[in-house]
């Protein structure tokens, strides 16, 4: 097997992690970003480049990302070992640059593409069987019996089925026969299940409401876009009604935050939240220019934090905009807008059908991150960030007629 199949052959292995147990996620990780520091070395000796890192934005705004959290190591007031694991968290971002350099013919991208999209519908068949009191050996959750979560937690596995129903629903259009077409419809269909039927994660369900609504807004004829803003309302009501879950979860919310008095209650999901996010507040109020450093935000929960508040050690508050501002400062959270921004550059640069399943992902990431550390949490951030590679490299690839084996492709022949 020559190095352009064992290439390909990791880039396949990613693909396929994003349904695999956090372990093996891990695993392929590293042996892709050894893979893509040999393949850099191979193209500096040669003189190549590699063309998609050099038209594309994100990739950039990536490295600097990756590169603020570590120069913010000199000014964190978290213990070593905690900094140290916290700019190992964010540096799954670079996930993405390594499977553009990595991923470089079209054929691999689309076999990438399709053992992706695999890994999701085995997912979701999974968390359907076990909703239907299947047991399966590979479940191995903690809250694979009671939630239908197969390797993390039914919060992760609602938000990763949005996106995996929108991904199937916007790749349709380019299925190789109609048959296929209505497989991938009809898998779009039981993922959205998985989210509105199977779990009861209120972020998934707001994720799933707003691939939807892109959805049908897409499909509408120009004329027609402006009425769409009142196609997540009306969803969002209609989900409310019509799925119990969906329901049951917002309702036990307004309660929650009815009750929220300024300290958290036990057991309650919004009153911790809004106090790590009150904490937070403050803590960026007070360090505004550079924040108070990579993996410190416990430490400014502790300290801002009201007396009587809960004792649980959480590393995160919840809030992934308000976790990269109280670490690097006001800058810290206009770094992840401009991240956000710059994968929505890039996706709009693709062919119709990648860019709608890049645009509905990054979409995803930003309604999750208003609820959740999704990129600081272990899987869930896993995910992100394998499919923004996949997607990208499939959209990227995917606009050239030829690719050649070994040879970098020029911005020329894009």
């Amino acid at each position: 097997m020559n190095w352009a199949n064992l290439r390909a052959a990791v880039a396949k292995l990613v693909g396929l992690s994003a349904g695999l147990p956090i372990a093996l996620i891990s695993i392929t990780k590293l042996v892709l970003f050894l893979s893509a520091l040999f393949e850099m070395a191979r193209g500096w000796r040669r003189g190549e480049r590699v063309a998609a890192l050099a038209e594309l934005w994100s990739p950039r705004i990536i490295l600097a990302s990756v590169l603020m959290f570590g120069l913010s190591l000199y000014w964190t007031i978290a213990d070593s070992a905690v900094a140290l694991g916290a700019v190992g968290k964010y540096g799954k971002l670079l996930i993405i640059p390594c499977m553009l350099i990595v991923m470089r013919e079209r054929r691999h991208a689309n076999q990438v593409m399709l053992i992706f999209l695999a890994a999701q519908v085995f997912l979701c068949l999974s968390a359907w069987l076990l909703y239907f009191h299947v047991r399966l050996p590979w479940a191995t959750s903690n809250m694979a019996q009671e939630k239908f979560a197969v390797f993390s937690s039914y919060l992760d596995q609602g938000i990763m089925s949005a996106v995996a129903a929108a991904v199937l629903w916007h790749l349709r259009t380019l299925a190789p026969s109609p048959v296929v077409h209505r497989l991938m419809v009809a898998l779009s269909v039981v993922a959205l299940g998985n989210v509105f039927l199977v779990f009861s994660g209120r972020t998934g369900h707001l994720v799933g409401i707003a691939m939807i609504s892109l959805a049908i807004f897409w499909q509408l004829p120009k004329r027609f876009r402006l009425a769409a803003f009142v196609i997540p309302p009306v969803l969002f009501i209609a989900a409310l009604a019509g799925f119990g879950k969906v329901g049951e979860g917002f309702e036990k919310a307004r309660q929650e935050m009815s009750a929220y008095s300024g300290t958290p209650t036990a057991g309650s999901s919004v009153g911790m939240r809004l106090s790590f996010w009150k904490a937070s507040v403050e803590s960026i109020a007070a360090h505004p220019a550079f924040g108070t450093g990579v993996g410190s935000w416990l430490v400014q929960y502790e300290k801002f934090a009201p007396p009587r508040s809960d004792k649980e050690r959480h590393g995160n508050p919840h809030q992934e905009f308000l976790l990269w501002g109280v670490q690097l400062g006001v800058g810290g959270i206009a770094l992840l807008l401009v991240l956000l921004a710059s994968l929505c550059r890039d996706f709009t640069r693709l062919e119709s059908a990648s860019a709608r399943a890049g645009l509905s992902a990054v979409a995803a990431l930003a309604i999750s991150c208003l609820f959740n550390s999704t990129l600081y949490d272990a899987y869930i951030g896993d995910f992100f960030c394998i499919t923004f590679a996949v997607l990208l490299g499939y959209g990227w690839l995917s606009r050239q007629t030829v690719v050649p084996a070994e040879t970098t492709v020029s911005a020329k022949s894009a």
